[in-house]
């Protein structure tokens, strides 16, 4: 069974990590996958693997903090495939410090990726799956642990990740009393090893020792890796979760159940 076929989903910040593993199992699947970030080069690089690998997949240049770049992509995504069936809302940013420290430039930035991304993304993916029929659609919003939890250190991160959290419910419970058959989740993941994690180690303190006081935090012993949210991924793209919307799938090696 190919889980996804024929469906087309667009994955945001998908150069690297866990958008670029989300878009190849997609892409495994059986969804033809548009690849968007502003990483070109390796976003280039993560489209052209899933070409090799037998896929349908291509790649955009795309700023999820502006509202021309997402009407932009959206109409390149229905110009070549007719039709925007997954989104999957992965771009975002993350960075701490203590809240007195904090400024207002750093803040907006990062609401402007993490959350104001996923606003946009979802306003436009809803628009485009009602112009198309048949209609319905799967959004899928990576939120995060921090969505779940406070973090003494990660209190702009917090704050988008909780937001990401409650607009997914908000849109899930409007687009299924509108009938829209558009349904809307997030995935909250613990740590997951990607170069977004292993950047953050390298500043602050080093890899090696980092990542061992990461695996310490998840009961199951170690961090993540970034196709096992990209399961959960394929999981909500799919018919599979027909009955799913307003969710929260907590992928976190047991982060969150202490």
């Amino acid at each position: 069974m190919i889980r996804v076929q024929d469906k087309v989903a667009l994955v945001t910040g998908a150069a690297l990590g866990l958008g670029e593993a989300s878009a190849r199992m997609l892409a495994r699947e059986g969804a033809r996958v548009v690849l968007t970030d502003i990483k070109d080069d390796d976003g280039e690089r993560a489209a052209q693997a899933i070409v090799e690998d037998g896929g349908e997949a291509i790649y955009l240049h795309h700023d999820v903090a502006e509202e021309n770049a997402w009407e932009r992509v959206i109409q390149a995504t229905l110009d070549r495939f007719g039709r925007v069936d997954v989104l999957v809302n992965n771009a975002g940013v993350g960075w701490g410090g203590p809240p007195e420290e904090e400024t207002l430039e750093r803040w907006n930035r990062l609401m402007s990726i993490n959350l104001n991304g996923v606003f946009l993304g979802t306003k436009h993916a809803i628009l485009a799956m009602k112009r198309v029929p048949p209609k319905g659609g799967s959004i899928i919003n990576l939120s995060s642990i921090e969505g779940l939890v406070g973090d003494p250190n990660l209190g702009a991160y917090n704050a988008s990740k909780g937001g990401v959290r409650l607009y997914t419910k908000s849109v899930a419970l409007y687009c299924a009393k509108q009938g829209l058959g558009i349904r809307v989740n997030s995935i909250h993941p613990g740590y997951i090893w990607t170069p977004m994690v292993e950047h953050y180690l390298r500043e602050h303190g080093g890899v090696e020792e980092g990542r061992k006081a990461l695996d310490t935090l998840h009961p199951i012993g170690h961090v993540g890796e970034p196709d096992d949210i990209a399961y959960g991924v394929v999981y909500l793209a799919s018919d599979e979760s027909k009955f799913v919307t307003g969710a929260e799938l907590v992928i976190d090696g047991g982060y969150t159940a202490q």
